[in-house]
C-alpha cells in the first residue's frame, strides 16, 4: 500500500532544461509542481471530503442530543438502524477517508515533492560556472539546497493539510449554524473578519522577519563551514578566538532576527486568544439565547457549542500553519537567491562536440580582467602548434592561471577568441572540449572518497589493471598499497578525506597525476604540477610528465623554470601580456625578463644522478 502511493510520482522524471528558472517565487514554485498536478488535486479534494466530514460528525451529534430527548424506549425502534449505520460509517469509512488523506500527503507528495527540488536545484546549480562558485560560500550554497526542499514542502503540507481543511471547515461550519438559525452565523463572520485581520497582520511581517532569519542562519552555515574546511589555516596561524569571534558575529545576528520573528507569535497568540473568547461568548451565548427563546433546540446548542470548542482548538493551529507557511515560504525566497540564478555560462544554442584531431591551439587577441578593467590578459595571441611543448612562466598575476582558466572555459574572454582545431570553443560543449583537455593543479585538492574513485575520475570506466598502471606511473601505487583508514579499509578503497586530508601534499599530487594519466586527454595543461613534490621525488615525476606529454599539445606552467626548461617554447607573462618568447637557450642569449629568473634560481632542480 505504502508503496504505490510512494511510487505515484517518480521525483527524477524527465523535465525540459531552464538556463533562466523563474525569478518570481510562485512562478518558481509552480515550476516544480509540474508532475504533482494530478495528486495535488486530488489531496485538496481529500481534505475537503475530511473537513465536510468532520463537520457532519459535529452536527450530528446535535441529532444525537435531539433524538435522547425522546422517549428512551422507543429509541432504538425508532432510530437504532440509522445509528449502526452511523457506528459503522464511523468506524469504518471515515478512517479509510482520513487514510487515503494523510497516504496521499505524507507518502505521494512530500517525500517525493522535496526530493525533486533537492535533485533538481542541485543539478541547476553543479552547471553553474566556475566563476560563480567562487564568488560564494560553499557551505551557504549547500545549505540552501538543503533547506530549501524540506521548506516546500512544508508550504505545500500547509496548503493541503491546514489552508485546505480550514477553509472548507469554516465554509461548513457557517453552513452547519445557518441550518440551526441564520442568526447564529452572526458572530462567526464577525469573528471571521477580525480573525483575517490578525492573519493579514500576522504575515504581513512574519515573511519579512522570517526570510530574514533564514538568511542569518545560512550566514551561520556559511562562516562555520568556512572555518572547518580551512581547519589547518585556523590552527597553523592560532586563530580559534578569531574564529570564533567571526562566527558569534553572525549567530548573534541570527538570535536578533530570530527575536524578532518570536515577538511576532507571541503577540499573534494573545490576540488569538482575545477573538476566540468572543467566538465562544457570541456563538454560544447567542445559542442559549435563541434556545431560551424557544428558537433553537437544544442539540443546536450543543452543536454550536461543540463547534466553536472544535474552532477554538483549530484557531491556533490554523494560524501556525499560516505563520509557517509563510515563514517556509521566506526560506524558499532566500533559497531562490542561489538555485533560481541562471546560469551565467553556457553552451551556445547548437553547439556540437568538439572534434579534436591534431590538437592545434590559437588564441586570437584574447583579453580578459574579470569585469575589473585590470589584471588577467590584454590582448594576447598565441598560436601552438600541433603536439607543440609550450612553457608559461610570469609573476604572479601576469595571467598565467587566467589563461588557463579561459582554455578550460571556466570563463569566457571578454575580448578575442579561443580556437582549437579550427573549432571556437564557445560553439562546442563545455563537457566535450574538458573531456579532451588533462589538467594538473597547483592545488592538488581530491574528492572525500576512496582513492580508487579519485583515481577513477579520470576515466570512469577504465579497469584497475589501467588504473594500476596510471598509479605507477605517477610514482603512487606504492604508499598507496599502505594506507589504511579508520574503517578498516585499505590500499586502493582507503577514503582520503576532505579535499585529501589525511594525505600529504606530494601524495595528493601523485595521485593528482595518476587521475591525468588515465585520462590521456590529448591537450595536457599542467599549472605548477610539482609543486608539492620534493627535489627527489620531482626528479623521479618529471620522467612520468614527460612520457605523458608525447604526442600531445601541452601547456606547463611552472615557477620553478627547470620544469619547463626542456619545453619547446617558453613564453613569458608580464601584466597580462606576452613579453618574451623563445627557447630555453635563446632566451637566456637575450638576457631579459627569463634570464633574470633563471639567475634568480641558480639552474632550477637538483639532478639527482648528477649530485650522486
Amino acid at each position: 500500500m505504502f508503496r504505490f502511493f510512494e511510487n505515484l510520482v517518480d521525483p527524477y522524471t524527465p523535465y525540459k532544461e531552464t538556463d533562466t528558472p523563474p525569478q518570481a517565487l510562485w512562478p518558481f514554485l509552480w515550476d516544480y509542481c509540474q508532475p504533482f498536478k494530478k495528486v495535488f488535486a486530488l489531496t485538496a479534494f481529500m481534505s475537503v471530503v475530511v473537513a465536510a466530514v468532520e463537520i457532519w460528525l459535529i452536527g450530528y451529534m446535535g441529532r444525537v442530543v435531539d433524538l435522547l430527548g425522546g422517549d428512551p424506549a422507543q429509541f432504538w425502534a425508532d432510530h437504532g438502524t440509522e445509528v449502526i449505520l452511523v457506528a459503522v460509517f464511523i468506524l469504518l469509512i471515515r478512517p479509510a477517508l482520513q487514510a487515503f488523506d494523510v497516504l496521499l500527503l505524507n507518502n505521494a507528495v512530500l517525500p517525493n515533492f522535496g526530493t525533486l527540488i533537492r535533485w533538481r536545484s542541485h543539478k541547476h546549480v553543479l552547471r553553474q560556472s566556475v566563476g560563480w562558485f567562487e564568488n560564494d560560500f560553499a557551505g551557504r550554497i549547500a545549505n540552501r539546497i538543503m533547506q530549501t526542499p524540506p521548506a516546500a514542502g512544508e508550504v505545500i503540507f500547509q496548503v493541503f493539510d491546514a489552508i485546505a481543511f480550514s477553509l472548507a471547515y469554516l465554509i461548513g461550519a457557517a453552513f452547519l449554524l445557518s441550518t440551526s438559525d441564520p442568526r447564529l452565523m452572526l458572530p462567526l463572520v464577525i469573528w471571521f473578519g477580525l480573525y483575517m485581520l490578525l492573519i493579514r497582520w500576522t504575515v504581513k511581517r512574519v515573511g519579512p522577519a522570517s526570510q530574514a532569519a533564514s538568511d542569518a542562519r545560512s550566514t551561520v552555515t556559511g562562516r562555520v563551514v568556512d572555518s572547518y574546511s580551512n581547519i589547518h589555516s585556523v590552527k597553523m596561524f592560532a586563530h580559534h578566538d578569531r574564529e570564533l569571534s567571526y562566527a558569534r558575529e553572525a549567530i548573534e545576528n541570527t538570535r536578533k532576527t530570530f527575536q524578532v520573528e518570536m515577538r511576532l507569535y507571541t503577540l499573534m497568540d494573545v490576540m488569538l486568544v482575545v477573538l476566540n473568547g468572543l467566538l465562544i461568548v457570541g456563538v454560544v451565548g447567542w445559542a442559549i439565547l435563541l434556545w431560551s427563546q424557544g428558537s433553537a433546540s437544544v442539540g443546536a446548542v450543543a452543536a454550536a457549542t461543540a463547534l466553536t470548542l472544535r474552532l477554538n482548538a483549530m484557531t491556533g493551529w490554523i494560524m501556525w500553519a499560516l505563520t509557517t507557511f509563510f515563514r517556509q515560504l521566506g526560506v524558499v525566497a532566500e533559497g531562490m537567491e542561489t538555485i533560481a540564478q541562471p546560469i551565467d555560462l553556457v553552451d551556445t544554442a547548437g553547439a556540437k562536440q568538439l572534434s579534436l584531431t591534431k590538437g592545434e591551439i590559437v588564441i586570437d587577441g584574447v583579453s580578459h580582467h574579470y569585469g575589473r578593467g585590470a589584471g588577467g590578459l590584454d590582448n594576447v595571441s598565441i598560436h601552438i602548434k600541433p603536439g607543440e611543448k609550450v612553457g608559461l612562466i610570469g609573476r604572479s598575476g601576469a595571467g598565467k592561471s587566467t589563461l588557463v582558466k579561459l582554455l578550460l572555459r571556466f570563463y569566457d574572454a571578454e575580448r578575442g577568441r579561443i580556437l582549437i582545431d579550427g573549432q571556437d570553443i564557445t560553439g562546442v560543449t563545455q563537457e566535450s572540449l574538458r573531456q579532451n583537455i588533462g589538467m594538473v593543479q597547483q592545488d592538488s585538492s581530491l574528492l572525500h572518497r576512496s582513492v580508487r574513485d579519485n583515481i577513477l575520475y579520470g576515466k570512469p570506466d577504465a579497469r584497475d589493471e589501467d588504473m594500476i598502471k596510471a598509479a605507477l606511473k605517477a610514482q603512487a601505487h606504492d604508499f598507496i598499497l599502505d594506507l589504511a583508514d579508520q574503517q578498516g579499509r585499505s590500499g586502493y578503497d582507503a577514503q582520503v578525506g576532505e579535499r585529501g586530508v589525511k594525505l600529504s601534499g606530494g601524495q595528493r599530487q601523485r595521485i593528482t597525476l595518476a587521475r591525468v594519466v588515465l585520462k590521456d586527454a590529448p591537450i595536457l595543461l599542467l599549472d605548477e604540477a610539482t609543486s608539492a613534490l620534493d627535489s627527489e621525488v620531482e626528479a623521479v615525476i618529471q620522467d612520468t610528465l614527460y612520457g605523458m606529454m608525447e604526442g600531445k599539445t601541452v601547456i606547463a606552467i611552472a615557477h620553478r623554470l627547470s620544469t619547463i626548461a626542456q619545453m619547446d617554447r617558453i613564453l613569458v607573462l608580464d601584466q597580462g601580456r606576452v613579453v618574451e618568447e623563445g627557447t630555453h637557450e635563446g632566451l637566456l642569449a637575450k638576457n631579459g625578463l627569463y634570464a633574470g629568473f633563471w639567475a634568480h634560481q641558480s639552474g632550477g632542480f637538483l639532478d639527482v644522478e648528477a649530485a650522486q
